[in-house]
């Protein structure tokens, strides 16, 4: 029964039928994981017979399309969170009514099943904890396997996209951009060391040679600054997608589930059957980290989104990406009305402003550090006026510069504004994904219509969140929450004019 809650469950092996088999024997080797893939199969085969179908003689694809034409029936469902069937070894069909509900609007390759495998992780861990009466045991035991099970009110503060009135419309944004997974690597204090040279760069120093412990590793998925800002604006309220590229293997898998989660389209995402998934580890001393990063080289063949969108936000992407910017900007030229943000990634710096003249001159918006845009301009990084005028004499019609803990500023219509970072309620956890959610959460702002300080305002109470919490996106606020936050604002937070 372990391979069946593996498969279920996606886990990793070994290490989930090592944890399984720990858990049989907090319980005297009952059984639980019998007796309950017992119980999933006799609520599945109930099911099926209510709806007609034979559990001898169905095929995946006509359960598949039976769950999906019953999906308003919500009493069908009652008491089937849980439920999955596996079909040919490794395929499986949710009876989660979420996932069915969410997978009515995608193809069946990229179905999610997110929903299911969380309820039955908690399903599973809380007969273990009733069988063995030791909580904390089965939690430690379950968390070296990487099964975490999420308490109700993490299950009910999961983002919902929103619902529009009738008559209204939500911009769509196209994201491009690369995507991995990352491997948070937590350094306990005191097993490394920072050292700081003379012109101020710092390196992450650890013992040669010898086995340094490490405290704990979190995988987070479907990362990168074009997903972190898909996952930002849908939150928002803005209809996203994402153009990205994946292997066929399993961390390509779990990303599409991830995206189909938070409402990500992801008819333009790319699968290279015969490559890799990108995967970054990251190495956490402090708040601080340092990204030990291997982008996986794909073909970044450019297509046409089905939609047009309102906006494309381009951001990192590889370095053999070069040719899919020409097809871009041909796009652009071929869809006029569709306005580009541009958050420069690495290589976007190292191509240099001359190879990329036409993406400048075709930004509505463009992101950078205080720095970068130094590097970029030329301009002096004393004289912000200079600065900021250098960007737009490349094209962008609004120029954004963050500036670290002084806060960021910004300049439209000749006008220099400077906003504050909004006060940290705590000391930040991790600062992955801050500058994502800056910029994102501003290219949102501009897209549902809000003025351009507006949209500044909100972006730093996105970035406050966002480093409270572990990775780019578990901090992301949905917009209730964000105007939440700036109705509790200080007095003195608001954009103000440089003279």
């Amino acid at each position: 029964m372990a391979k069946t809650l593996s498969i279920l469950l996606g886990a990793k092996e070994p290490m989930f039928s090592i944890a399984l088999r720990e858990l049989e024997g907090m319980t005297g080797n009952k059984g639980i994981d019998i007796a309950y893939i017992a119980d999933i199969l006799h609520r599945a085969h109930a099911l099926m017979r209510v709806i007609g179908l034979d559990p001898a003689d169905t095929t995946e694809q006509e359960l598949y399309k039976s769950l999906e034409a019953h999906v308003d029936n919500e009493a069908l469902f009652h008491d089937m969170a849980d439920v999955g069937l596996i079909f040919g070894g490794n395929r499986i069909i949710s009876f989660n009514l979420e996932d069915v509900r969410a997978n009515a609007s995608m193809s069946y390759d990229q179905r999610t099943l997110a929903t299911l495998q969380r309820e039955i992780t908690s399903a599973l861990l809380e007969r273990y904890e009733i069988a063995s009466g030791d909580v904390n045991r089965v939690t430690a035991a379950a968390k070296q396997a990487g099964i975490v099970k999420q308490t109700a009110e993490e299950l009910s503060d999961r983002p919902k996209k929103i619902e529009v009135k009738e008559g209204e419309s939500m911009p769509n944004i196209l994201c491009v951009g690369d995507i991995f997974t990352d491997a948070f690597i937590q350094l306990p204090e005191g097993s490394a060391k920072v050292i700081k040279e003379e012109d101020g760069k710092e390196w992450l120093a650890l013992p040669f040679g010898q086995k340094p412990p490490y405290d704990h590793v979190d995988i987070v998925r479907s990362v990168g600054p074009s997903p972190n800002s898909a996952v930002s604006m849908s939150r928002l309220g803005v209809n996203a997608s994402l153009m990205a590229w994946i292997g066929g293997d399993d961390t390509g898998k779990e990303a599409l589930e991830h995206l189909a989660e938070e409402h990500i389209n992801t008819d333009s995402m790319v699968t290279e059957p015969e490559n890799k998934t990108s995967y970054w580890y990251v190495l956490r001393y402090g708040a601080d980290r340092t990204m030990l990063v291997r982008s996986e080289k794909y073909k970044y063949e450019w297509k046409d989104p089905a939609v047009k969108p309102d906006w494309i936000y381009l951001s990192y992407i590889g370095e053999l990406a070069w040719d899919l910017h020409e097809k871009l900007l041909d796009y652009l030229q071929r869809n006029p009305d569709v306005k580009l943000a541009f958050q420069p990634g690495t290589f976007h710096f190292q191509w240099g402003v001359e190879k990329l003249a036409g993406i400048y001159g075709r930004s509505e918006i463009v992101v950078m550090n205080r720095e970068e845009a130094v590097d970029v301009t030329g301009a002096s990084y004393d004289n912000l006026h200079e600065l900021a005028n250098a960007l737009h004499n490349m094209g962008p019609k609004y120029v954004v510069i963050t500036d670290g803990p002084k806060g960021s500023y910004a300049s439209h219509d000749g006008k220099l504004v400077t906003v504050p970072n909004y006060p940290d309620p705590a000391p930040p956890l991790d600062r992955t994904g801050a500058g994502d959610a800056f910029a994102s959460t501003i290219v949102a702002g501009l897209a549902l219509g809000k003025d351009f300080e507006t949209a500044l305002t909100w972006a730093p109470i996105n970035s406050m969140s966002v480093v409270q919490q572990m990775g780019a996106q578990a901090g992301l606020l949905t917009l209730p929450k964000l105007e939440e936050f700036l109705a509790n604002a200080p007095a003195d937070y608001e954009a103000k004019e440089l003279n």
